[in-house]
């Protein structure tokens, strides 16, 4: 039977990717973004399951999980860390203080 929707993005993982998610999933000083986005292109990588199948599973959207499913894609594992923010950094009150003394 055919898919029906959008085609998702293939993602097959070396060892060494697995490893390194894994990993990062795992550990503590990870950030609980970062170890989220693992455990969903973990997730993608196992078998044939659908967006909705992961989402549901790990409570995201399905939106969220091709996202981050089509980033791994292009960038393999640098696709998974934030972005640089667009404008200008906020300024902390304590370096204003600082700056003026």
């Amino acid at each position: 039977m055919a898919r029906r929707g959008r085609p998702t993005s293939d993602v097959v993982l070396t060892d060494e990717e697995r490893d390194t998610l894994e990993r990062w999933a795992r550990r503590p000083k990870s950030s609980q973004a970062l170890a989220l986005r693992c455990r969903i292109v973990l997730a993608c990588a196992d078998e044939e399951r659908t967006n909705g199948d992961i989402a549901a599973e790990l409570s995201v959207t399905p939106a969220t999980v091709g996202k981050w499913r089509k980033r791994f894609a292009a960038n393999r594992l640098d696709g998974l860390h934030d972005e640089p923010r667009p404008g200008v950094p906020g300024r902390s009150p304590m370096t204003t203080l600082s700056a003026s003394s």
